[in-house]
């Protein structure tokens, strides 16, 4: 199976990019589908007063392969691990045993998490998770789903009601095609010291939050331990948690990388950082944990999988442009990747002995998005996922056939 998540990685990397490029939800042109969408705003957002277009980032300190390989974080060591390697993963595993949920990315299809884990909530069944992991929206869903269903209307409120001016301004930085000034100022605000607190407040306990980036410059994916960020406090700690959960949400090219300040070997220097799903769709283990017996079972006692997508192939007829071409087939590639993924996982949890239960968005949600973060159809698509966590219908029990075509519903 592992030949397989390195296969689909490649196509992952190259329809991640071309997603965004080329495509919005709705099959439009992307410089159309930006256009539609900041013209639904409800008010045109400013710049910051003094920011000035960068013609490229600043010139960075020099370090070498031995430099990044044993860079730290200054003042939280702890902060993160190597997301391809077993034995840093498992300095990072909770300490108490229970379920695991892990999120996929998927943008504006994120709503479809947030209305899983609310109906959850509503129906009286949700249960405490001794670890949550997220990559892109599924990091930035993440905090919320840690700390449980006291937070589930203040999910609700900002991922129905965020659009495309909260994202992203159309104009170019030296770094990138689009400013992301109105997401940074986006999580500024819903990242509190207090939220960061009752984090903090959870590992202690024993549990973890993790979120997913890709380090650029070592061309590997990271694993970061939110928890002991929280917990080490104050000003710094709290940008750090800020920037993680922004790194992850960054698309290559269209957002600006997002630089960390790490040490190592007696300086200082700044990695670039950016969306996890570049390196993980969703995030469970590290290929060499399942691919070494000895490192024994899955320490979790059920794995949920949130997938922000629908599995099964959409019929579309293209224009018979480039773009638009190019639009249908990253699409494709995307759900292959997360199938792909899918059946990696799945396979290794049943060797171990643990079920999985997957909720993806229904082949029978229709409707249409008219643009990037379009209300309506983020909103419905919230009462969808909202509906089926509420009647327990949401997850389904996975075999490692490829079409997940089954109906044992595990919730």
């Amino acid at each position: 199976m592992l030949p397989l998540r390195g296969l689909t990685g490649l196509a992952a990397t190259l329809g991640l990019i071309g997603a965004i490029a080329f495509s919005g939800p709705s099959g439009m042109p992307f410089h159309s589908n930006i256009a539609h969408a900041q013209s639904k705003a409800k008010a045109k957002k400013e710049a910051p007063k003094g920011k000035q277009l960068p013609q490229g980032g600043a010139a960075s300190t020099p370090f070498t392969a031995e430099d990044q390989a044993v860079a730290v974080i200054p003042g939280i060591p702890e902060a993160r691990v190597w997301g391809d390697s077993a034995a840093d993963f498992k300095r990072v595993l909770p300490t108490v045993r229970g379920p695991w949920l892990a999120m996929s990315g998927g943008g504006a299809d994120g709503a479809f998490a947030a209305g899983v884990l609310a109906g959850w909530s509503q129906s009286g069944k949700r249960p405490e998770f001794a670890a949550v992991t997220g990559a892109s929206i599924g990091a930035m869903i993440s905090p919320y789903a840690f700390l449980g269903p006291r937070y589930d209307a203040e999910l609700k409120g900002s991922i129905t009601t965020i659009n495309a001016a909260d994202i992203f301004e159309d104009r170019p930085t030296g770094e990138s095609f689009f400013d992301d000034w109105p997401l940074k100022q986006f999580i500024e605000k819903r990242v509190t010291p207090q939220l960061m607190a009752e984090v903090a407040a959870e590992h202690r306990r024993g549990r973890r939050l993790l979120a997913i980036t890709t380090n650029v410059n070592a061309g590997r994916r990271m694993i970061w331990n939110m928890g002991a960020i929280a917990e080490a406090g104050g000003d710094k700690a709290l940008k750090l948690f800020r920037d993680v959960l922004l790194a992850s949400s960054s698309i290559p090219g269209f957002f600006p990388p997002v630089m960390i300040d790490v040490e190592a070997n007696g300086h200082h220097f700044q990695e670039m950082h950016l969306d996890g799903t570049i390196t993980s769709p969703f995030f469970v283990a590290p290929e060499d944990f399942f691919a070494d017996d000895s490192n024994g079972p899955l320490p979790a006692s059920k794995l949920y999988i949130i997938a922000n997508s629908r599995l099964t192939p959409d019929f579309e007829v293209p224009e018979r442009t480039t773009v638009s071409i190019l639009g249908r087939l990253v699409s494709v590639v995307l759900k292959a990747e997360l199938r792909g993924e899918l059946l990696l996982v799945a396979s290794n949890a049943q060797r171990f002995g643990v079920e999985i239960g997957v909720a993806t968005v229904s082949p029978d949600f229709r409707q249409p998005a008219r643009g990037f973060f379009d209300h309506p159809y983020m909103q419905a698509l919230f009462d969808h996922g909202f509906q089926r966590g509420s009647q327990g219908t949401a997850f389904e029990t996975v075999s490692t056939a490829p079409a997940y075509t089954g109906s044992n519903r595990s919730q």
